[in-house]
């Protein structure tokens, strides 16, 4: 009998958006499929999102697809409409899952969309979809310790200097990678990154969150307890995060009150709890920032099982 141990790992399925194909063209994803002068591949000129299928269901994908079609306006790159990746995605969710899906699983969709190859003006577009990272499910329950570095400039230079890209969504990760590296070098599990005026900004892949729990006259003679969420200011050179849009959407209708910065070190300092939220990971509760422990273990749990449960309502 197969031992789950030997059951091998589901390989991941591309599907690339190809005209001839209406509903995109399965690749082998096991054998090379991007020309090596593929633009993406030498120089890192593409878009990309990520995002969560649970049940077989693209979660939050109106944002993403919107989004994708932001960060390709910004890089003047002409990409395929809305339904052409809708059909794609369908496709690659459906291959990947096979006739032994589960009804709760979770499957990582990537879009992608390179300026093609050099000399030529299609892009080239794909979707894959792959299994969840472990480490990402894990640290959803047991939290990340973050180290807070300097990202080099200042939180103004976007409009400054708009050819940087910095409110899009591009496949120029490297820098974002070596940060995560030294991180871990160090003993830690991810990176918040500041700007050079000391303004808090966001990680490499994901959105910072923080809490703050207020007690308050609630005019009757008693108090209530006011529930706060902030994030940073979306124009201080960071990506707008989709998740963190949604689940602020949910928050609000639950009764929060929602703040976008300027934050400082010491706002995550002094706050309740510390998140950082994305697509794949979702919800991350920050245990320690630069070795100093952020609210308590107690608070922390609490907060974020009540943002997670407004969390699993978003589409």
């Amino acid at each position: 009998m197969t031992t789950p141990a030997s059951v091998p790992a589901r390989a991941t399925v591309l599907v690339f958006l190809d005209p001839a194909f209406e509903n995109g063209r399965i690749a082998d994803a096991s054998r090379p499929q991007l020309m090596a002068t593929d633009q993406g591949a030498t120089r890192g000129d593409g878009v990309f999102e990520s995002l969560l299928a649970v049940g077989g269901r693209p979660r939050k994908l109106p944002a993403h697809l919107a989004r994708l079609a932001g960060s390709a306006r910004t890089l003047e790159l002409d990409i395929p409409d809305g339904d052409t990746w809708r059909r794609a995605i369908e496709t690659a969710i459906t291959e990947f899952r096979g006739a032994d899906a589960a009804g709760d699983d979770e499957v990582v969709v990537k879009l992608l969309a390179t300026r093609g190859v050099e000399g030529a003006s299609t892009p080239t577009c794909w979707v894959q979809a792959s299994l969840p990272p472990e480490a990402g499910r894990r640290q959803r329950e047991t939290g990340i310790d973050v180290l807070l570095l300097d990202r080099g400039y200042d939180s103004e230079v976007g409009e400054r200097a708009p050819w940087l890209l910095l409110g899009a969504k591009t496949l120029s990760y490297a820098v974002n990678m070596a940060a995560l590296r030294y991180a871990h070098h160090q003993g830690a599990d991810d990176v918040i990154f500041t700007s050079a005026d000391g303004r808090v900004l966001e990680g490499p892949t994901s959105t910072v969150l923080l809490a703050h729990l207020d007690t308050v006259d609630d005019g009757a003679g008693g108090t209530r307890t006011v529930r706060r969420l902030i994030t940073p200011q979306l124009d201080s050179g960071i990506l707008p995060g989709t998740s963190q849009g949604a689940l602020f959407t949910a928050a609000k209708a639950a009764g929060w009150e929602l703040g976008y910065g300027p934050l400082v070190p010491d706002d995550l300092h002094d706050a309740d709890a510390v998140w950082l939220i994305s697509s794949i990971r979702l919800l991350a509760p920050v245990n320690h920032i630069d070795g100093k422990e952020i609210g308590t273990p107690e608070l922390r749990s609490q907060l974020t099982a009540e943002l997670n449960d407004l969390f699993a309502t978003i589409e």
